[in-house]
């Protein structure tokens, strides 16, 4: 029998952002050699691979270039070149996601269509071409809106609570969603390797901020009923199955009150909602992705404790230089576990790092989660 495991094959990573640092620690693990390109000569990845290469992410060249020299390519985000990584994957590179699964989760519009098309529950929605439409569209009030391309973290999402609003919306092509009223937001992330093998995570609780439209702290496991939770997970395999995906998944859903779960966004690599799976979790989301992607056996997702994530952003008003306030006090918590990214700069709301926290008492956990999210603060 030929072993899947080969310690010689050189990863190529899409960005070397925080993903990418984190998942350059798990492929140590492994001997696993890693290149990596990001357009920012001082990304959080640089000083932790002897290969590291400053490019644009959306240039032909620049990918196809960077990718000849690999194995394998992956990705830590989606704002990149597809039409280089099909390139590659037509002349024999393993590129996973695929080329064509990223293209079309860079959009969420054709995201949406494919929610329709596929039978997965999804908030209603119409597609709108810019402002106009959205003027048409009135009586849909509230509702979101959402860019077609271009969002990220927080950006490119608008909430219009009623028509003094809407000129607030994008005069861009996208799409005006139901505002959903849920219960709960979560998220499940799931595996799938060359084989069709598939794992998920359980899920997560999150909770956003309130302005910057990030995940601000999270609770694992989700405090949901066991039939919702088996519902999303059922969803989530569904997704990735539907795609055809290799790697791994975060999706993204709403839990509402009468027991249904919906898909909201979904992400084709490691994600912000798997953080706490480094400490609480057999395997974390990083090795995850990694075994995935080389064809491994999926290991184990089993949470072995509680846990609980914060988000440290840098504080609105601050640029330049980080300084970590509160620091020790956090330090001093019992099962706390402190991430940073390698980011010298702080400005508002920029993702500096995490902190993790273990706890097998669920209401302890939370008091832990709430002291370092008001004590530890980012400033410049």
């Amino acid at each position: 029998m030929s072993e899947k495991f080969n310690q010689n094959t050189k990863l190529g990573v899409l960005g070397g952002g925080q993903l990418g640092r984190m998942l350059l620690q798990s492929a140590i693990d492994f001997n696993l050699e890693v290149a990596i390109i990001d357009p920012d000569e001082n990304a959080p990845c640089k000083n932790l691979t002897s290969s590291f290469t400053v490019g644009s992410l959306k240039d032909f060249d620049t990918v196809y270039g960077f990718g000849q020299s690999c194995d394998l390519i992956t990705i830590e985000i989606e704002n990149v070149n597809t039409e280089a990584l099909q390139r590659l994957a037509d002349e024999g590179k393993q590129v996973f996601p695929q080329p064509s699964v990223i293209r079309l989760i860079q959009n969420k519009v054709k995201q949406k269509r494919f929610y329709v098309e596929n039978g997965i529950p999804t908030a209603p929605f119409v597609e709108v071409a810019g402002m106009e439409d959205l003027k048409a569209q009135e009586a849909m009030l509230p509702a979101v809106n959402k860019l077609a391309t271009e969002g990220y973290d927080g950006r490119g999402v608008q909430i219009l609570k009623s028509k003094d609003d809407i000129e607030k919306g994008f005069d861009k092509e996208g799409l005006l969603e139901e505002l959903i009223s849920f219960d709960k937001e979560i998220s499940i992330i799931v595996a799938r390797n060359q084989a069709g093998e598939m794992q998920t995570f359980p899920a997560v609780e999150l909770v956003y901020h309130p302005e910057a439209n990030l995940v601000e702290y999270l609770f694992a496991p989700a405090t949901i009923s066991e039939e919702t939770a088996r519902k999303a997970a059922d969803i989530a395999k569904s997704v990735i199955e539907k795609l055809g995906m290799t790697g791994l998944l975060a999706v993204e859903m709403f839990a509402l009150k009468n027991g249904e779960v919906l898909v909201n966004e979904i992400a084709p690599r490691t994600h912000n909602s798997g953080h706490q799976t480094i400490e609480a979790n057999i395997t974390s989301q990083f090795e995850q992705h990694l075994r995935a992607i080389l064809n491994w056996p999926l290991g184990d997702t089993s949470a072995t404790i509680p846990s609980a994530m914060v988000n440290l952003l840098g504080e609105d008003g601050y640029t330049g230089q980080a300084k970590y306030v509160g620091m020790d006090e956090v330090l001093a918590i019992e099962g706390a576990h402190v991430h940073l990214y390698g980011k010298k700069l702080t400005k508002p709301f920029r993702k500096m790092g995490h902190v993790t926290i273990v706890d097998n008492d669920v209401a302890r956990l939370r008091e832990k989660a709430q002291f370092v999210k008001s004590k530890l603060k980012i400033i410049a």
